[in-house]
C-alpha cells in the first residue's frame, strides 16, 4: 500500500508541474506579460508557503551563514522560472516544458565538468539522446523551421535549474530543506522580482478575476500541490524512482499543450520528446 501510495504521490508531484501552462498561458493571453506572472506566481506561492508552514508549526528560523546560499538558489531558479515562461512566446508549452526536463542530463555534465564525477558510456549515450531529442524539438512550428532563439532561452531555463539542483545538493547546511527551503527561495525570488518590477514600472494590476484565479491556481498547484506531493512520494518509494515519475511533466504539458492550446503534434516532435525522456531515465536510474 506504501509503493502504491508513493508512485500516485510521485505522478500527481509531476503532474502538477507540467500544468504549468495550463494557467500562466491563459493569463499571458488576457494581456499580462510573462513577467508580471512570474511576479503574482511568485508572491501567491511565497503567501501559500508562509500560511503552509505556520499551520504545520515550522520555525521560520535562519542563520546568517543561511542568507548568501538562499540568495544563489533563488537567482538560479528565478533564472530557470523566468525563461520557461519566456520560452512559451517562441514555441509550444509542451515542447518548452520537454526541452526544460533535460535539466537530469544538465546536472549530469555540470557534476562531471566541475566536481570530477566519473563518466561512463550510459551517461554518454543520455547526453547524445538529449542533443538528438533538443534537435528534433527545434523543428516544432508549422513551417518546419528552426527556431534557435527560443531553443535557446528554453535551454537556459533547464540550466538554471540544473544549477539550483547542483547548489541544493551541495549546501553545508542539510537541515534547511523540503517547504522550508522552498519558502525562502520563493520568498527571496519574489523580493528579487518585486524590486525590479516597482522599480521600472513595470508591475501591472491583474486585470480580471479569471485571470487572478489563474495566477492563484499556477502559485498553488506546480508549488504547493507539487512540492508536498514530491516530498511524500520519497518519503514511500525513494528519490529515484520518484525522480523516474517526473516523466510525467512534460507529458502531461504536451496533453494540455494539444487539448486546451491546439498546439501542433508531429512525428518529429515526439521523437524529440521520446529521445528527452529516456535520456532523463538513463541518467536517473544510472545514479
Amino acid at each position: 500500500m506504501n509503493k502504491l501510495n508513493g508512485l500516485l504521490y510521485g505522478v500527481i508531484s509531476s503532474a502538477s508541474f507540467g500544468l504549468i501552462p495550463l494557467f500562466a498561458i491563459p493569463a499571458m493571453q488576457h494581456g499580462m506579460d510573462f513577467m508580471n506572472v512570474i511576479s503574482y506566481r511568485f508572491l501567491f506561492a511565497t503567501i501559500a508557503l508562509a500560511i503552509l508552514l505556520k499551520i504545520r508549526k515550522v520555525s521560520f528560523g535562519i542563520t546568517k551563514s543561511d542568507l548568501p546560499v538562499l540568495l544563489l538558489l533563488s537567482f538560479f531558479y528565478l533564472i530557470s522560472s523566468v525563461f520557461l515562461l519566456w520560452g512559451y512566446n517562441f514555441m509550444p508549452s509542451g515542447v518548452a516544458t520537454t526541452i526544460h526536463f533535460m535539466y537530469p542530463v544538465i546536472t549530469t555534465v555540470v557534476m562531471m565538468l566541475f566536481f570530477h564525477e566519473k563518466n561512463s558510456l550510459l551517461r554518454t549515450l543520455a547526453i547524445l539522446m538529449a542533443i538528438g531529442g533538443v534537435y528534433a524539438l527545434s523543428y516544432s512550428n508549422s513551417s518546419g523551421e528552426t527556431d534557435i532563439w527560443g531553443v535557446v532561452i528554453v535551454l537556459i531555463s533547464a540550466v538554471g535549474y540544473a544549477l539550483y539542483l547542483v547548489a541544493v545538493g551541495q549546501r553545508k547546511n542539510q537541515g534547511l530543506k523540503g517547504l522550508k527551503l522552498t519558502f525562502y527561495v520563493f520568498l527571496f525570488s519574489t523580493v528579487i522580482l518585486l524590486t525590479g518590477m516597482l522599480s521600472t514600472g513595470s508591475l501591472n494590476m491583474v486585470p480580471d478575476y479569471t485571470t487572478a484565479g489563474n495566477l492563484l491556481l499556477l502559485a498553488i498547484i506546480p508549488t504547493i500541490v507539487s512540492n508536498l506531493s514530491l516530498i511524500e512520494a520519497i518519503k514511500y518509494i525513494g528519490a529515484t524512482k520518484t525522480s523516474v515519475l517526473g516523466a510525467m511533466e512534460p507529458v502531461t504539458a504536451v496533453i494540455v499543450g494539444l487539448a486546451v492550446f491546439g498546439e501542433p503534434f508531429t512525428v518529429t516532435i515526439a521523437i524529440g520528446i521520446l529521445l528527452i525522456i529516456m535520456a532523463v531515465t538513463i541518467i536517473i536510474l544510472k545514479k
